[in-house]
């Protein structure tokens, strides 16, 4: 069951990709590579990723509160980045490991923790830690850790943010708040008026799926018309024929072939603006 900003959860029943025994072992132990879905599947494999290749990080915010998530570095740098904001779970191995990734295709990705070290397996928890999140503080905590994106010594300066369902919505309210360089959008929640798109600089990539029910056709058109009222031209909507959360591969609505062209995308569109 979903609704605007997110989405529940049931298993996949789709047949899982195959991994042998040794494939597995070599990957925990750091040893061996193996495609981002099949690593998203298997929540051993997704652990150790996120385990493997990223570090906590927590910063103070200026109203002194704290901003935490987990960030990984790439071999070379200085090198840019990207803001990775999790689904309404919570930050889990599903969003490290993705990190994880970006780090492997060039960027300092750090995944923020926007529940403060809590995350939710089911639906009532993730309902309870999104109603429980004060927009204000959740924006400070997006702000700071885009500034820390910035100033690092081991990067370009240059930022992209990317969220999923209610990570998506954030990824967009996040641009609006502070100066990035690119904003990807996956199935988030995007109604917003011309006064408040005022603010957002940057060019932005919205993943969408024509079986969704939520976030669907009103919406995102409502949205590029509001872009267009607002001056905003640097807008690339895709849609597929999929359903939300479909990049999700532990999820039943999970499409491997929507996911992985949503992906190509998206690691296309920040090298043209981040690169």
């Amino acid at each position: 069951m979903c609704d605007e900003i997110s989405c529940g959860y049931s298993p996949s029943d789709k047949p899982l990709p195959e991994v042998t025994d040794g494939e597995r072992r070599r990957f925990i132990k750091g040893l061996a590579a193996l495609p981002l879905a099949t690593v998203l599947a298997y929540p051993d494999l997704a652990q150790a990723a996120g385990e493997n290749a990223t570090t906590p990080i927590s910063i103070k915010t200026p109203s002194g509160g704290t901003a935490m998530g987990h960030i990984a570095m790439p071999d070379v740098t200085p090198a840019p980045t990207v803001l990775l904001i999790h689904e309404w779970w919570g930050l889990n191995d599903q969003i490290k490991s993705v990190a994880a990734e970006f780090a492997k295709q060039g960027y300092i990705a750090l995944a923020v923790d926007m529940y403060g070290g809590q995350y939710a397996t089911d639906r009532d928890g993730a309902k309870a830690l999104m109603s429980s999140m004060d927009a204000k503080a959740g924006t400070e905590q997006l702000v700071t850790l885009i500034d820390y994106l910035k100033t690092h010594d081991k990067s370009t300066g240059k930022v992209g943010t990317i969220g999923w369902c209610f990570g998506g919505g954030w990824s967009l309210n996040a641009s609006i708040a502070t100066a990035v360089d690119a904003t990807v959008i996956y199935y988030g929640r995007c109604t917003k008026t011309p006064q408040e798109l005022a603010s957002l600089n940057s060019p932005v990539l919205g993943h969408f799926g024509t079986l969704d029910q939520h976030i669907n056709g009103e919406m995102v058109g409502g949205f590029e018309k509001a872009m267009a009222e607002a001056g905003k031209t640097q807008l690339t909507v895709n849609w597929y024929e999929a359903n939300h959360a479909f990049a999700n591969p532990t999820g039943s609505r999970y499409d491997e072939a929507d996911a992985k062209l949503a992906w190509d995308r998206t690691l296309a569109f920040y090298k043209k603006h981040l690169m």
